[in-house]
Parts: structure tokens; sequence; C-alpha cells
């Protein structure tokens, strides 16, 4: 099913649809259509995370159309002393809603084609304020009157299946940056039939803990205009893949250039009013969704379901350039890395000037299996250099001012974040790891750490909820100082990532 959920977040507005998609369990065969030395030892543990506390709603589709209300905020005036961007702010302690002058409202239009067994199209009006939906935007006397909130449920899914969906927006009063982000919240098995296990078994020689559907599902996400006319892809791929990268967090242009660059990209336009004659008043620039599970795709899927989140972010586009990405939290913490599930780290350290084998720069497994050959970092003293981690056709690349090592093809990661570490022993030595970014964007937290070489010890950064696979990148600039004429022991200053 799909919920819809608010979600608000210090600065900026922010809207969340879940949408869930269950394949039958059927009684009969489906019979698809035609057509070294050791370093910094790893600690096993729980990756760090940052819960939101969000409401979940639920309503059957069916029940749909008696269950659509009002939905107002109340609104607090400008000069009021905040040292924040102005944005959508809902607060729920002590029975208190405040709202600042910036309101993001989504307006939705949903169908999908089940063929003979069903079709469903959200009612004409719909559109998500605060977590609720309405279709009626007066009020008597102005009282502000909630609500329901809208769920979309697709049953009984077959191959052949499918639907689009498109969001438009209302950002009233400024006009801001728009980001989407999103989440696969659930993949499951849901147990098997006698023919799904024998085509899991040919495909897999097992029955895989995870179900099949999200890799069976193709997304495509589009700029489109208000009439449902496509622009530009944002992306495509399979429900996984797509879901990945919007895990990541994806900035939209509010001119629809899919290649456009992130720092001071084209803002979307504010309005005064989110309705006109009862109309909505939204920008030019939407975005359309489609999704299908092909025919090619067989008894795989039988019995699997899929959850996951749309959510999209709006922040005033003044005194800002539009690169801190809301959909990536970082959290600041002390020691090494406790990241469940790592798969490998990339390192960086000072050595004693021996060469090579004492300046090194390589990726390890979690166990200190050097995957690549040492390799020589001219560090200079006390100058800021850029280091850069991707994932590129499959082969891991680090590079530090230049120099760069690779793996191929490298592990694919699997923790669900990315850690950022520096550690210092030397004395009057220091490190300093600055603009840490993913993607070209910054984390909605702290990007930077430093340590004291005479404190010692080690300070992290974690990326929570970060996907880290092809295509992404990890970006910064290092800085290491000693006392001239004596540079630090062999490991006396590094830094590391973990995947």
């Amino acid at each position: 099913m799909a919920r819809y959920i608010s979600r608000s977040p210090s600065n900026g507005a922010f809207e969340t649809a879940n949408l869930a998609f269950e394949s039958d369990m059927p009684s009969r065969n489906y019979v698809p259509s035609p057509q070294r030395e050791g370093y910094w030892p790893h600690s096993q543990g729980k990756t760090m995370s940052n819960n939101d506390d969000n409401t979940n709603f639920g309503l059957s589709r069916r029940k749909m159309l008696g269950g659509l209300g009002v939905i107002g905020v109340a609104s607090a005036g400008a000069g009021l002393g905040t040292t924040a961007f102005f944005s959508d702010s809902e607060s729920f302690e002590d029975n208190t809603i405040t709202a600042g002058e910036l309101d993001l409202f989504v307006h939705v239009d949903y169908s999908e084609d089940q063929g003979e067994f069903a079709t469903y199209s959200t009612p004409s009006g719909t559109y998500v304020n605060g977590g609720v939906v309405g279709e009626d935007v007066e009020s008597e006397d102005g009282a502000v009157v909630p609500g329901e909130p809208l769920s979309i449920q697709v049953m009984d899914l077959k191959p052949g299946d499918s639907g689009e969906g498109k969001f438009c927006f209302s950002i009233v009063y400024n006009p801001a940056y728009m980001w989407m982000c999103g989440e696969l919240t659930a993949n499951d098995q849901n147990g098997t039939t006698n023919p799904e296990e024998a085509a899991l078994m040919d495909e897999f020689g097992e029955i895989p803990e995870d179900g099949q559907l999200a890799d069976a599902m193709e997304i495509t996400l589009s700029y489109c205009d208000s009439d449902g006319n496509l622009g530009e892809e944002i992306i495509s791929g399979s429900l996984a893949e797509v879901m990945a990268a919007l895990q990541n967090g994806i900035p939209l242009n509010g001119d629809g250039d899919s290649d456009g660059p992130v720092a001071n990209r084209p803002a979307f336009d504010g309005v005064e009013e989110p309705f006109v004659d009862g109309e909505p008043n939204v920008d030019e620039t939407c975005v359309c969704f489609e999704w299908e599970v092909p025919t090619t795709v067989g008894n795989e899927i039988q019995t699997d379901s899929v959850e996951f989140d749309f959510e999209f972010y709006a922040e005033q586009e003044r005194h800002n350039d539009g690169t801190t990405n809301p959909c990536v939290e970082s959290v600041a913490g002390e020691g090494f890395p406790e990241l469940e599930d790592t798969v490998w780290h990339a390192r960086g350290i000072y050595g004693d000037g021996g060469g090579a084998a004492n300046r090194e720069l390589d990726i390890r497994l979690p166990d200190d299996t050097v995957l690549t050959p040492d390799a020589n970092v001219s560090w200079p003293n006390g100058d800021a250099v850029p280091f850069e981690l991707t994932i590129e056709n499959g082969d891991a690349k680090w590079d530090i001012d230049g120099t760069e090592v690779s793996v191929s093809p490298a592990p694919l990661p699997t923790a669900n974040a990315v850690v950022v570490m520096a550690k210092a022993s030397a004395s009057d030595s220091s490190i300093d790891v600055n603009d840490v970014m993913l993607n070209g964007t910054s984390p909605s937290g702290p990007d930077s750490i430093s340590v004291d070489g005479n404190v010692g010890g080690q300070q992290n950064i974690t990326l929570n909820g970060v996907s880290f696979g092809e295509g992404d990148v990890i970006t910064g600039m290092v800085t290491m100082s000693w006392p001239a004429g004596s540079p630090p022991s062999r490991e006396g200053l590094g830094f590391r990532i973990d995947v």
C-alpha cells in the first residue's frame, strides 16, 4: 500500500509517499506471455542511525473517496528572529503546530493498470500537505480541517501490470530548491509456492531470504509538465536500483535539466497560494514516474512484496547554494568505525619518510587484507590536498592528490552507511578532513573532522542511510601538519573511509 507521511526537519519542508506492491499466491503455475601490515583493527557493531519519528497512515484505496478532507496549517509571520533558512516546520509537542514562511504542497495524480482485474486512479484534486490529503481547499470560517491520509495498495500483482504517477509542486511564498529522496523499506519473500521454489532453485541454487520483486519491477523517473508531457529522464532501472539512488538523494532542477550542476541550480518558483479558483497553482516543472512488471518475469516473484518511500524536500533558495543534501544525514562520533556489514575501507597515512611502503595509500578488507599495492603520497606539510573515492564500471578507485590505486572488480558494498575517520598520535601534529561530500552534495550535518596529536584518538563522521555503489563519489580535502623537521612516525597521522 501507499502511505503518505510527514517528516518535518528543522530547515525544510518534507512530504513522503510510501508505496507497496504485492504479488499474489496462485494455485497453479504462471507461464509468462511471449514477448601486510595491520592498520587500525576493524570493530564489528551496529550502524549508527538517526531514526525519524515518522507517523504512518493507512486507508484502503477503495475507500479513498469517502476519506478526503481539507488541510491547513497555522502560519507565523516573518521577522521573528529566526537564524535558519525559512522552511516548513511542524512540531507536535504540547499540541502546538508552528509553521515558517515556506510551505510545500504536493499535488498527486496516480493511476494503475492491471488489465481486466483492476484499474485505479487517485481522485481529481488530490494533494498532500502536512502528511494528509484533501480535495476541498476551502474551510468554513478559515478553520483548519485535517484531511484523511492517502493510501494506495496494489494487490495480485502480475507480469504485465503497470502504473504511473505525477507529482507537481506548490511552494508557498518562497522560491525553493527541491530534492527527491527515497528508500526501499521492504523486499519480502513471504514464503514460496512450488512453482516459485522451482524457479528460484533453477536461478540461484537456493531460496534467497529476500524477494525478487524489487529487481523485477522497472521504474522510470522523469521531468514532466503539469499535463504529464514527459521531458528529460531523471533516472531509470530496477526498483532496487532507483531506490538506492534516491536513498542518496537526487537534486531536482527547476528547469527540468537532468545534467545541470547541483550548486546554484534553477530553483522551483514560489506562489502566493497553492490554489487559484480551486485549481492547483503549481510550478511548470513536475516529476513523473512509471512502473511496470515486464511480461518476461516469471514464477520467481510469486508471493513477493515490496514497500518503498518517495520523499520531497523544499528549502528556500535565498542565501543558499542548494548543495546541502537533506536525504543524507551525518553524525559525529569518536573511535574506530563500527559499521555493520562493512566490505572494505580506503585509507591514507603518513609513514616515516622511507618511501612507498611507509607513505601508504591502499584499499583493504576489514581483516586488513590488502587489495591494492601500496603507493607513495608526498604529503605536503600544512597544505590541503583533495581525495576521491568512487566505484566506476565495477572498479573501486581511490585517489589522493593525483595518486590513484584501484580494485577491479571491487566487492560490492552492502553497508547502509559510510564512515570517514581520522586519527593522530604524533605530538604537535594534526589532521583535518574537511568538505566531505557525496556526489557533489554536502550531508545535512557535520562534514569535517579534526584530530590533535597532543590529544590523540580517533574522530569520525557517519553518513547514515547511504547506499554506496556504482557511480557514487565521495570527495573532500585532507590536511596533515607537523613541526618543521619533525615529521610524524609511521601511522602517526592518517584517515580512512569505510563502506
